[in-house]
């Protein structure tokens, strides 16, 4: 068995260090282990690889929502989000940074992304950022911070591919997302207060509350995927993939047919200047009516669904060799024989659990966060569970690990969308990111030693359930 797992790891870090693409280097560590250590076929393997994703129904939830990010992308959801941010919080002092963490994680809610989250958002507010007199580094560390509450605020992908990988309920998993997701916002907010109030940066003019509800009705189609979305998953009415289709279809509707942005009645007014209510319904209706059948065959629209489908496909590639990759250590017993092992040191949970982080850490630095999370959590999992962890508290720990993995060289995904955006080097990214990501590390802590700021809301509903 000590063979075999030496065998294994050393020739996925071989494949890794040679350069392979990680979703093959897995692949091609599994598959020769099999061949030499086992008596499965490579029929057996193709099955196992089907298998991987056919066997885990919470898994269709990941293009459903990446294709409903997809479209909310493409149009003007996170333009509107923006506004109604700045004309909520923009008038206190740093507002317009601050207005930028709301936003992202309102967009956070409705694409479960980081690298999603921080391109939407920060193409639009960066530049404003910098025009309004804050420092480029400054307003450029706030979004790829704030960003990586795309995969921490529910819906996220990583907790779906952590309820995957562990079989632990993936509505548990966004419940217990929502408190961490709106605390690391508030204190980044809070730390945007203090530097606005010591550097003196400016605040926006306070439009009044008539902008301020007239930016949230704009912006209405995109915050109501989210009373969607988590009000069926958390009320029992879907589950995450079910909610997941209908986020799909809502956010095409929205797209298309709400606030045309893309589509063939993108150019089309919703009203036309002394027109009577009964002519707009009549009109609208029948352009809609008219636009549905010739939406697929819209450049943007098509542009949205095979960026989404591109997106998918290699997200789904890598999580099918993980899989295999997961299904040798099973078989061969090695997450058992590593629990067993921790177990006769006599770790204590908070001694295992500065381990885990530290190990996270150090896999973040060179590898995306669903790989990470399909080859470590089947080896933690049956560790924590016989340590006393709870497996959804230790879900969370595992995806802000992954946060702060987004925002960490070489293969930091938040860092290289943040140099696009700014035209700048990967190098000047990371040092505007780096004052920022103390505050993650500050608040990994805090979630990992505080358990009861994940579990709260899952034990809640769970007890109104009467479970």
């Amino acid at each position: 068995m000590t063979t075999t797992s030496l065998v294994l790891f050393s020739l996925l870090f071989l494949c890794m260090f040679l350069g392979i693409p990680v979703a093959m280097s897995l692949g091609l560590a599994s598959i020769a282990t099999i061949l030499w250590f086992s008596n499965d076929s490579l029929a057996s393997v193709a099955l196992k690889l089907f298998e991987a994703l056919s066997e885990h129904y919470t898994l269709l939830a990941i293009p459903f929502f990446i294709l409903s990010s997809s479209f909310l992308s493409t149009g003007g959801v996170a333009r509107r989000l923006i506004a109604f941010a700045v004309d909520a919080v923009g008038h206190i002092r740093g507002g317009l940074a601050m207005a930028s963490v709301l936003a992202c994680m309102l967009f956070a809610a409705v694409s479960g992304s980081s690298p999603a989250t921080v391109a939407a958002v920060g193409g639009l507010v960066i530049a404003g950022m910098v025009k309004a007199g804050y420092p480029k580094a400054l307003a450029a560390g706030v979004i790829a911070n704030a960003g990586t509450l795309g995969i921490l605020i529910p819906p996220s992908l990583v907790m779906l591919v952590y309820a995957a990988a562990t079989e632990v309920s993936a509505a548990r998993m966004f419940m217990a997302g929502f408190i961490p997701g709106i605390l690391m916002g508030l204190i980044l907010m809070v730390a945007i207060y203090i530097v606005a109030r010591v550097k003196g940066l400016p605040a926006q003019d306070w439009n009044g509350w008539r902008a301020f509800f007239r930016s949230g009705a704009k912006a209405f189609g995109g915050l109501f995927l989210i009373v969607i979305v988590l009000g069926s998953i958390y009320g029992g009415i879907a589950s995450p993939t079910e909610a997941a289709a209908v986020s799909a279809v809502y956010a095409f509707l929205v797209a298309v047919f709400g606030y045309r942005d893309i589509g063939p009645l993108k150019t089309v007014p919703w009203r036309k200047p002394g027109e009577g209510a009964a002519s707009i319904v009549v009109r609208n209706t029948w352009q809609m009516l008219w636009a549905l059948p010739r939406s697929g065959f819209d450049p943007e629209v098509r542009k949205s669904v095979m960026d989404a489908a591109k997106v998918s496909i290699m997200l789904l590639f890598v999580i099918a060799n993980a899989m295999l990759f997961a299904h040798v250590l099973t078989t061969e017993r090695i997450p058992h024989f590593i629990a067993e092992t921790i177990i006769e040191w006599g770790l204590e949970p908070w001694a295992f659990l500065i381990v885990v982080n530290l190990l996270l850490l150090a896999a973040g630095n060179f590898m995306e966060p669903s790989a990470i999370l399909l080859i470590m959590a089947p080896i933690l999992f049956p560790i924590a569970t016989q340590l006393g962890i709870d497996p959804i508290h230790l879900g969370i720990i595992m995806v802000v690990n992954m946060e702060i993995g987004m925002l960490t060289p070489p293969v930091g995904l938040n860092l290289f969308v943040t140099a696009g955006i700014t035209h700048e080097t990967i190098g000047w990214a990371i040092r505007a990111s780096m004052p920022w990501l103390g505050l993650l590390l500050a608040f990994l802590i805090l979630i990992t030693y505080v358990p009861q700021i994940s579990l709260f809301l899952p034990e809640l509903i769970d007890s109104m359930r009467g479970y």
